[in-house]
Order: structure tokens, then sequence, then C-alpha cells
């Protein structure tokens, strides 16, 4: 698996406008109608999974391992969050990102996040 091909630098984003699935009340984290905190995560992991997702060799995706991230405000329903993750290290099949999640201008989350790459059919049959 070619993961040197990988440049630091790769940006990706993802957006959400938050409805009442997104909220802590309705995933359990917590009994407030604002974005809940995995949800907020969530968004995080996928603006990684896109900023590397078209430089993987085929058959080749990635999985999130560890995430730390800050939650700093809350946001209301309708509201849009826009994540965004920059590939900052590769070592092998391990990258790490640094990740932020902004409520309009406004930064809500921030952190560290790493994934690894896979081959899709040979994770898929250790299950």
């Amino acid at each position: 698996m070619m993961t040197m091909e990988l440049e630091k630098g790769l940006k990706g984003e993802a957006t959400l406008v938050v409805s009442s699935k997104d909220t802590a009340l309705s995933m359990g984290s917590g009994d407030m109608p604002v974005l809940a905190t995995p949800a907020m995560l969530a968004l995080m992991e996928h603006a990684a999974m896109t900023a590397v997702a078209g430089a993987l060799p085929e058959g080749s995706t990635t999985v999130g391992g560890y995430i730390e991230s800050s939650h700093l405000r809350p946001s209301k329903i309708r509201s849009t969050v826009v994540a965004k993750a920059v590939l900052t290290e590769t070592d092998g099949r391990k990258l790490t990102f640094t990740i932020e999640a902004y409520d309009g201008e406004t930064l809500i989350g921030s952190g560290k996040h790493l994934r690894f790459v896979v081959d899709r059919k040979r994770f898929l049959e250790k299950l």
C-alpha cells in the first residue's frame, strides 16, 4: 500500500446543517436541543476522510483510530457547521490531521485526528 504519495497539507471539508437528529437530546449525549459533540466529531472525521480519499491507491480507504477535540460553543438547529481537516503527518499507513469545526465564522471545536489507510477488502474480511 503506497501511502508515501500522500502529501502533507491535503485538505478536506464537510458541511452539516444541524437538524433535530444531530442534537445532543436525540443522540443521547446530553439533554439539550443543540449540536451533539458526537455529531461534530463525525463531521470532523468525514472532513479528514475526504482530504485524502482522492489520493489513495485503488481499493483503499481510511478508518478512524483516534480523535480528540474541544467542543467550545453550542450550535442551534438549522445552523450550518463546516468541519475542516488538514493532513499534517504521515507515517506509513498512519495519517494525522488537525481538525476544526466552525458555526459561521465562529470556531466551535478543534483537535487532532488519527486515521489508518486500509485495504477495503482485507479489512472487511477480518470481521
